[in-house]
């Protein structure tokens, strides 16, 4: 069953992608075809979560390692390959994803007034990203990946969103890109490291668990690239003091931005902290757990005070939500089975909860034009 499915992942991350130029065509045999695109959509992303679901029919339990690998070379002087698998950490995230797509499109229908098949079209290639970032095993293509989340999001908050939409849009962009930047020059000296270790070049996840790094305080080399990481996924989480892009991202984005940004994007972050933060740099996160910690419970009582005071509705969800994930990387940070099991399962709990909260003040929005609580 592994072998036959281990091309089904290359068909879960890509199949959105064909939704696109089938929009485009429609767009141009029929010209009044914004109902017939939504349906299309609709289909593609219904599709996309069946073919998802035999991946965790067929996921074997008790196996630590990847599951349903694809291994193709890529830029091979670099050591680069197409690596793609899953195991029980992204596997959920994975399905996550395809399953609040439908949804997230469902709630577009009569909400997008102008510019249909663009957004549409953005929230496919939104999708794909988002999956491949869940499954890459290669550091490039897991960094191609994560970036091309930012295109489609930025988009989408700055263009379908409310007033002070492009102030939102150019924060997000800013604060992400510039975590992106520190974790690239990250990856460019693990891959340099790598190869005076082993003397072959490699960009592959499950070799780079192997380098080992000397580390003697914040200016060591384990520590500053502790540090590169740290900043790109902490402020994706977004965690306390870094949070500041989220209220105004959720707020000024429309539902379905909101519900996506809530869902999905969010664990990203999360998802980095487990599947490279804590195995790259062991003893630096060791050495710095008592701060790691003490972030995260800021972030638990700060979060949760901030959404108290709010008036806005969709602004006291986003507060919640940094609540939330704090929870979550108080969890990872634990370094015990229980708490990375049970981060895990707060992810999914937050993206279906927030998901749904922001669908709701959605749906009041659309009623009474309003967000104020009063």
């Amino acid at each position: 069953m592994e072998s036959l499915l281990s091309g089904h992942l290359s068909l879960v991350i890509f199949f959105p992608l064909l939704g696109i130029p089938l929009i485009v065509l429609f767009s141009y045999i029929f010209k009044d075809s914004v109902e017939e695109m939504k349906w299309l959509v609709m289909g593609v992303t219904l599709v996309e979560f069946i073919i998802s679901l035999p991946l965790f029919i067929s996921f074997e339990t008790g196996n630590a390692g990847m599951q349903f690998q694809t291994k193709i070379p890529w830029i091979e002087s670099l050591g680069i390959s197409y690596h793609i698998g899953v195991d029980g950490i992204s596997l959920f995230l994975v399905l996550l994803t395809t399953f609040i797509m439908p949804i997230t499109v469902l709630s577009a229908w009569r909400a997008i007034h102008k510019g249909m098949r663009e957004f549409l079209i953005l929230m496919l290639l939104l999708e794909s990203a988002l999956i491949g970032t869940f499954v890459a095993l290669d550091m490039i293509l897991f960094f191609v990946f994560w970036e091309t989340v930012l295109i489609p999001m930025y988009f989408i908050i700055g263009i379908w969103g409310t007033e002070r939409r492009i102030y939102a849009a150019v924060k997000f962009f800013i604060y992400t890109a510039f975590g992106s930047a520190l974790m690239l020059i990250a990856i460019l000296y693990l891959f340099f490291v790598h190869l005076q270790q082993f003397g072959a070049p490699s960009m592959d996840v499950l070799d780079f668990y192997k380098v080992s790094l000397p580390f003697d305080g914040i200016l060591s080399p384990q520590g500053l690239l502790f540090l590169a990481f740290f900043l790109a996924f902490a402020i994706k989480v977004p965690m306390f003091p870094f949070h500041t892009w989220l209220p105004d991202a959720h707020v000024e984005a429309p539902t379905a931005g909101s519900v996506i940004l809530a869902a999905v994007l969010l664990k990203m972050g999360t998802y980095g902290f487990i599947r490279f933060l804590l195995p790259f740099f062991p003893e630096a996160t060791v050495a710095y757990l008592p701060v790691l910690i003490a972030i995260a419970i800021i972030g638990i009582i700060y979060g949760a005070f901030v959404a108290f005071a709010q008036k806005d509705l969709k602004k006291l969800v986003a507060n919640s939500s940094v609540s939330h994930l704090g929870m979550v990387m108080l969890g990872i940070f634990v370094l015990n089975l229980q708490g990375v099991q049970g981060g895990i399962y707060q992810m999914i709990n937050h993206g279906l909860s927030t998901g749904a909260l922001f669908l709701i003040v959605g749906m009041i929005y659309e009623r009474r034009h309003t967000k104020k609580i009063a």
